[in-house]
């Protein structure tokens, strides 16, 4: 497998100091617009037509929605063609799908598919966690480039006649963009470096996409006491729910570490012994025992006990033996605001039984928490925290943080907490770890902002991505289908105006103001109806009190943040209040195969006499992924007609590129195990990016079919959820997000509270 060289992108027409992947290319001042281009060197994976797997170096160029694939860089070779060129439209999704072994090393694969049809898919993989970010954000970019243009009248015409997909390029056109060239943003140093280590897009960003990201979009359950300080890292308990007599205790290490999340998440994850002795004192020796997918893998590590001499902390009973030895599995998530959560399990595995001479024990669950901070003023290096948590026995700990000489020092436990300690010293006395991702910002002449893709303008682009990088890159043929991108568009020809904010993530400042409650967004003209529960049965419950299980019921929405008025300004986020919809009765459905469209079942509340009398429903079909397969379905309805032109109404009756763009949901985890709420999260989702969404839109309804499925990583999540279902009390906000200062505050569009659902109770949907 080849190493590839750096990765790069342009920022044309507007001369910034410093860009990263993770800004906005569609941001708008006035009419111009700015655009940013990436490319840089990726894998390409596939099967060729004879069924051979295939790993090929590819130089990727993203400019404008138009995506084109090449065997060389076209800057250093002005006149080669593409071998693939595409477009990212709206019908494009793109899923992380984790780590893969490639030949002899490990790579992190992108794949991309078409939503409305998942045979048109291709893959493509870069060398760190960090670079897959930054493509899923300059795909993400292209997307919203091409909905901008989709939503122009100037262009529509020319957009819907491109109908065919041009394999061969235009020499002359691509020639012309390569000697316009002049600034350039290098990411990276370069083949030599990366033969050592790979490349890292974007190490340097703009001062305003380090703002510090919320810890959380809830209200939190726990309350954090810092009990000691050590060597810069506060160690914390939580004090929350008063554990002085429990048998437990959960603490956590939290330090700021000068590195970015990736540098740190790279650094976490690696098994490799020489590394790890740089700043592990206890998991040092591990081993990669199994590879059980993208995003989770099962380790085998040994120490010896000698460095602990405390042996009634240990959990465990000691024999003569002097070496022990454990097994853990770990699976790994990153979130929308680039955080990434580790969480770590002790296992079993039938390749490593228990060793002679070794006494297997079991180490402490833990999980890890790397989030993005805000720089300092004056500062250009990339600084982020983390977060390692652990639930112990209070014993010990209680002694230990009182002073009354317990040896918590030399316990497991204590090794754990440190290893942030020793993360934080090992990576600040290696600078290489960061200066090889480093950014460098070259000379640029730029055209104009408000100008069109002149070089690509005219050319012949009509398919989406996933066709551009489908077939084998060698390979002479490739088949020409219809471009499904206009499918999309809004049959009113309504404008739909997309401000890029998503990569910067606001920093909290909970303030005890009240969101309003969303009452312009219904028709102030019409007298409400009475939505009379009574009228409206689902096949789950409705909770009378909390003691009440496997039922649901509505919470208000002051346990969420929202963006609050001012966010635009000075990204101050409020509680949530009231929903503006109600929600009156929620569907618990066991199913062979996942199924969408629940509304037009002859059974559904929304086909019934009290159903077709409700001025608007909203239909939210989460589709669970299990064996077999769930579908929990929320039905919520306003009194009031929606108002035309109001947010809510725009993404009622808008096309499918802005309802992903803008539908939202905050998950919280109110009681349950501390680790499925480490994997759940506590940050706003926007759901068409994460997993695919599709909408039905007919008569006084809008159903969205949400296939949790669709993602790997949201399917491994929603694997630890149902593992510990019965025991947890979930609540969940759904929200439109506000993006411009009209559009705000934002308000609770609906919530639910589900409360230790059983998965036997649910009822199969016939027909």
């Amino acid at each position: 497998m080849e190493s590839p060289p750096s990765t790069k992108k342009i920022g044309q027409g507007g001369g910034s100091s410093e860009s990263g992947g993770s800004e906005s290319g569609a941001e708008e001042k006035g009419c111009s617009r700015t655009r940013f281009e990436y490319f840089g060197w990726v894998y390409h994976l596939g099967t060729n037509s004879i069924g051979r797997e295939f790993c090929h170096l590819r130089f990727l160029y993203i400019r404008g929605k138009y995506v084109m694939m090449y065997k060389r860089d076209p800057h250093e070779n002005p006149g080669i063609k593409p071998l693939r060129r595409g477009v990212a439209g709206n019908t494009l999704m793109v899923e992380e799908l984790g780590r893969k072994k490639v030949n002899d090393g490990d790579l992190y694969v992108l794949r991309f598919y078409n939503r409305l049809d998942e045979e048109k898919k291709g893959e493509i993989a870069c060398a760190t966690a960090g670079e897959t970010r930054k493509w899923m954000e300059a795909f993400d970019q292209a997307k919203q480039q091409a909905e901008f243009e989709l939503s122009q009248s100037s262009t529509r015409h020319r957009l819907n006649m491109e109908n065919e997909i041009d394999l061969e390029g235009r020499r002359p056109r691509v020639r012309r963009y390569a000697h316009d060239l002049k600034k350039l943003i290098r990411i990276g140093h370069g083949p030599e470096s990366l033969v050592r280590r790979s490349s890292n897009l974007g190490r340097h960003q703009r001062s305003n996409e380090f703002m510090e990201g919320d810890a959380a979009d809830v209200i939190e359950a726990h309350e954090w006491r810092c009990v000691r300080t050590i060597n810069g890292v506060r160690l914390f308990e939580d004090v929350s729910d008063n554990k002085s007599r429990s048998k437990t205790v959960l603490v956590k290490a939290v330090g700021v570490v000068d590195a970015s999340p990736d540098t740190v998440f790279e650094v976490v994850l690696n098994v490799d012994r020489h590394r790890r002795y740089e700043w592990d004192a206890l998991t040092g020796d591990l081993e990669l025992v199994d590879s059980l997918s993208g995003h989770s893998d099962v380790v085998y590590g040994s120490y010896d006990f000698k460095c602990l001499t405390s042996r009634k902390l240990m959990c465990y009973s000691y024999r003569w033996q002097s070496k022990c030895d454990f097994i853990f599995s770990r699976q790994w998530f990153r979130g929308q605001d680039g955080t990434y959560t580790i969480l770590q399990f002790p296992a079993m595995h039938k390749k490593h039984p228990p060793k002679s001479r070794h006494q297997r024990i079991k180490i402490n669950p833990s999980s890890w928490e790397i989030r993005n901070l805000r720089a300092s003023v004056g500062s250009h290096g990339d600084r982020c925290l983390v977060t390692h948590m652990l639930e112990i026995e209070s014993r010990g700990w209680f002694k230990w943080k009182c002073g009354q000489g317990s040896k918590f020092e030399n316990s497991i436990p204590y090794a754990l907490l440190n290893q942030v300690s020793g993360l934080k010293a090992y990576i600040g006395a290696s600078p290489g770890l960061t200066s090889e991702s480093s950014t460098t910002l070259v000379a640029s002449k730029g055209s104009d902002a408000s100008g069109s893709i002149s070089e690509f303008e005219d050319a012949e682009v009509a398919e989406e991505f996933y066709d551009a990088i489908a077939a084998d890159s060698s390979s002479s043929s490739s088949s020409d289908d219809e471009d499904d991108e206009n499918t999309q568009l809004d049959s009113k020809g309504q404008r739909v105006k997309l401000k890029n904010v998503s990569w910067a993530i606001a920093r909290l400042a909970l303030t005890a103001k009240k969101a309003m409650d969303g009452s312009h967004e219904l028709d102030p003209n019409v007298e409400p109806v009475n939505l009379d529960s009574s009228l409206f049965h689902g096949s789950m419950h409705k909770g009378k009190s909390e003691s009440d299980a496997n039922c649901w019921t509505s919470p208000s929405g002051a346990g969420f943040k929202i963006r609050g008025k001012t966010y635009m300004k000075d990204s101050t986020k409020v509680a949530g209040g009231d929903p503006l919809l109600k929600l009156i009765a929620v569907d618990w459905y066991k199913l062979e195969t996942s199924r969408s469209k629940v509304a037009l079942h002859p059974k559904s509340l929304v086909q019934s006499e009290a159903g077709k009398k409700l001025p608007f429903i909203l239909v939210v079909n989460l589709q669970v992924p299990a064996k077999p397969n769930y579908s929990l379905v929320m039905y919520y309805a306003a009194d009031r007609p929606v108002t035309k032109g109001s947010l809510l109404g725009k993404f009622i009756d808008g096309n499918d590129a802005f309802r992903d763009s803008r539908f939202k949901l905050i998950p919280s985890i109110v009681q349950g195990y501390w680790m499925v709420k480490r994997a759940v999260g506590t940050k706003a989702c926007l759901l068409g990016k994460a997993v695919t969404c599709n909408y039905l839109r007919q008569d006084n309804f809008l159903e969205i079919d949400v296939d949790i499925g669709s993602s790997s990583v949201a399917r491994s999540v929603i694997g630890i959820v149902l593992g510990y279902v019965t025991s947890l009390v979930v609540d969940l906000a759904i929200l439109i997000e506000g993006r411009e200062e009209k559009e705000l505050p934002e308000y609770i569009l609906g919530t639910v509270r589900l409360n230790k659902v059983k998965l036997d109770t649910a009822v199969p949907l016939e027909g």
